[in-house]
């Protein structure tokens, strides 16, 4: 069969090399290379959403905010959604606010507040007066995590910010902010400490210059499944004059403390709603009279299950005995907070966040989840769909030797899913993809020797081996019990979130699997080996008996560190590279009889090795993309071996300060090509990474946790804008 070929993205940045003449520093201009495209191919499966918004009084129109993937608008009530953040240099929206008094002025709150593994960070507030046609950057960009905007009914211009500050550190742009002249100077109104900042904010609908407040201390520790939950600066706190000034509130009825994440709703009649979640005395609890005295109106497990994680309520505008409740299901209460269940017709899925009701119709509403925005009409009798929103989370990315060949990855909260990179029906629809077994977290690892053989890792160490043809999946784990809440000294694998699942390169019948050593299977995962000792630096023996969350001084101790990447060289037979996250590198060149320690010189100790690159070009050359960012360290990371790891260089000159790398990839026919995934998108290099500039071209911002290079097509695994193709 004759195959006509596109001009290829190789062909292009090597006419872009030419053009430029002799490429070893940075002169290749943009434009050499500008007529390239990114493709979106989906899937058209929502990601993770934490805020929703309305216009009241109108049916149809209908705002979200992706965790990673900007702000959307439908204005046919769901059916369709359109983008309207592309332009701006944050894709991350945490909180969203309309101006009752003029529907066109939204505010954007960048920056997740819900301070799970994967969050993606903020800058600041963002404004539009026209709908969302356009942005303007505000201020505040080092909160970096915004948990709610407030604005005043009366007047668009005063607004209030809940600003949850460093996720993963100290800082002090974090409490509430106040603005009287539209964001142009911002006032912090509220602050307690440079570890606590402010999560949720609530007016009374009959009074605004009534505000409640609800701070929260908490940090996102690098290695914790959960973060601590609880903190002496949470608390409650409520203001009479707009939020200009604010009062605690303690006592008469609410519980002593420690408190954790507090979320608060303001329904007619002076109601105020308080969910906490506390370790003693959570619960939702009720005041009648504006926050004087309170009580426990119900304490059912489902609505404070990990509260750090959800933690909102919400009340119907117009009746405050309904309360509505976001967790792992969409609870409802009749009853004033006595009793919940689940609200009947709910869309599937799972972990709810966020719900906005119609103050002039309650039966319109819009909800948030871990698989997107959906929107009813009806009380939630019928809801609208999720599947027309391409904004789902990829945190790896690999393509089969199908033609035209597929593109894989585990999706956030969502599973697996196989997507063909061309269609036969002039676009990329629903029968094009499909999910192929496995977790949301994990890698994909087609079988080279027969593409409709797919394995596929789960959270926490599972394997699974899926059959395309009959749909069979099934169970190769190396090991039959999940770590998932496993005490770290009882564990015989310590596996991650993300455990490295890849075939050899030159041998591929052999697939590897990282734990704290390296795993393999030659026989499809009916039989797994150890072919390598414990390459992290934790104790062989943990002892610690430290409590409190897990950080740099003790974690060794406490037996953390696992392999967080794996690369088989595609050039030489038993060559393979491992990445720890506690930042060691070592290499075997004889399939694992012999490791050696080649870990660069003054890499920063906890640095996790988030991706290696064998280049295959030269066995002798990998590169190591280095991410700090759980460390509070943002910056970009890039290390070049080029004698088997003897010697190390930094390689990331060039790449924005703030874009921690995910991944580098090496382009397998051009040497010194290379391309970088960071937290703002892509990067190339034309000089074995000396240089590096963008190759962002129209590719939404959003994390590229990772590309792939096919042929002459890269691709990009974004982690909150589905896959995209550069052809």
């Amino acid at each position: 069969m004759n195959r006509i070929r596109s001009p290829s993205l190789l062909g292009f940045l090597a006419s872009a090399l030419v053009a430029a003449g002799p490429a070893r520093a940075q002169t290749i201009p943009p434009n050499a290379y500008g007529a390239l495209r990114w493709r979106l191919i989906g899937p058209h499966r929502g990601g993770r959403v934490l805020a929703v918004a309305g216009v009241p009084g109108d049916p149809a129109t209908f705002y979200f905010g992706a965790v990673d993937g900007g702000v959307w608008r439908t204005r046919n009530a769901g059916v369709t959604w359109e983008p309207l953040f592309d332009d701006e240099p944050i894709a991350s929206i945490g909180a969203l606010a309309l101006a009752p008094s003029d529907p066109n002025v939204i505010y954007a709150g960048t920056g997740e507040a819900s301070i799970r593994s994967d969050i993606t960070y903020g800058a600041g507030v963002y404004k539009s007066t026209d709908g969302g046609a356009h942005w303007r950057a505000l201020g505040l960009a080092d909160t970096r995590h915004i948990g709610k905007v407030l604005v005043d009914p009366r007047n668009p211009d005063v607004v209030l910010v809940a600003a949850l500050g460093h996720a993963y550190g100290p800082n002090s742009e974090r409490g509430v902010f106040r603005s009287s002249d539209g964001g142009r100077t911002w006032t912090k109104v509220l602050y307690k400490d440079p570890d606590t900042g402010a999560i949720d904010l609530a007016a009374d609908p009959a009074d605004p210059e009534v505000v409640y407040a609800a701070l929260y201390q908490a940090r996102r520790p690098p290695w914790e499944q959960y973060p601590p939950d609880e903190g002496p600066g949470s608390g409650l706190y409520k203001s009479t004059d707009g939020g200009a000034t604010w009062t605690p509130l303690a006592g008469h009825g609410l519980p002593a403390g420690p408190l954790g994440r507090i979320g608060l709703a303001v329904g007619r009649r002076a109601r105020v709603y308080a969910l906490i979640g506390a370790a003693t005395g959570g619960g939702l609890y009720r005041s009648d009279d504006g926050g004087a005295t309170w009580q426990l109106a119900g304490s059912d497990p489902r609505i404070t299950s990990r509260s750090w994680y959800f933690c909102r309520v919400t009340v119907d505008p117009q009746n405050p005995d309904v309360v509505y409740v976001p967790n792992v299901a969409l609870l409802k209460s009749t009853d004033g907070g006595k009793t919940f269940g689940v609200l009947k017709g709910q869309p599937g899925g799972d972990d709810y966040h966020e719900l906005w009701v119609d103050p002039t119709s309650p039966t319109r509403m819009i909800v948030g989840s871990d698989q997107g925005a959906v929107v009813t009409l009806d009380g939630g009798r019928t809801w609208s769909s999720w599947y027309n929103q391409p904004t789902a989370q990829f945190y790896h990315v690999v393509t089969d030797d199908a033609f035209p060949y597929r593109v894989y990855g585990a999706q956030q909260d969502a599973g697996t899913a196989g997507v063909a990179s061309r269609s036969d029906f002039g676009t990329i629809t629903f029968r094009d993809w499909a999910p192929v077994g496995a977790g949301e977290s994990g890698y994909i690892a087609p079988d080279p020797l027969d593409p409709d053989i797919v394995y596929g890792g789960d959270t926490y160490g599972g394997v699974h081996r899926f059959d395309r043809r009959t749909g069979q999946s099934q169970d190769i784990s190396p090991w039959p019990v999940s770590s998932f809440g496993v005490p770290m000294p009882q564990r015989r694998y310590r596996f991650t979130w993300t455990s490295p699942l890849v075939f050899d390169r030159v041998d591929r019948h052999t697939l590897y699997h990282g734990a704290q050593m390296v795993l393999r299977t030659r026989d499809g995962g009916l039989h797994w080996e150890t072919i390598s000792p414990d390459l992290t630096g934790a104790a062989a023996r943990p002892t610690s008996t430290d409590t409190g969350p897990t950080t740099v001084a003790n974690a060794a101790a406490r037996g953390y560190g696992v392999v967080y990447a794996i690369a088989p060289s595609p050039r030489a037979a038993g060559v393979v590279w491992v990445g720890s996250d506690d930042g060691l590198i070592h290499r075997t060149t004889d399939g694992g009889q012999h490791w050696q320690n080649v870990t660069p010189q003054g890499l920063p100790p906890w640095s996790t090795i988030s991706l290696l690159e064998a280049s295959p070009l030269d066995a002798a050359v990998a590169y190591a993309a280095v991410d700090r960012h759980r460390l509070d360290d943002f910056a970009p990371y890039i290390s070049r071996t080029r004698d088997g790891g003897a010697h190390w260089t930094r390689a990331d000159s060039g790449i924005a300060p703030q874009a921690y790398v995910q991944a580098v990839r090496a382009d397998p026919e051009r040497p010194g090509l290379l391309y970088a995934g960071t937290e703002t998108g892509v990067y190339v290099s034309f000089d074995d990474g000396d240089h590096w500039q963008s190759l962002q071209l129209n590719l939404p911002v959003a994390s590229v946790r990772d590309l792939a290079v096919h042929g002459r097509d890269l691709i990009a695994a974004t982690h909150g804008r589905s896959f995209w193709v550069l052809d």
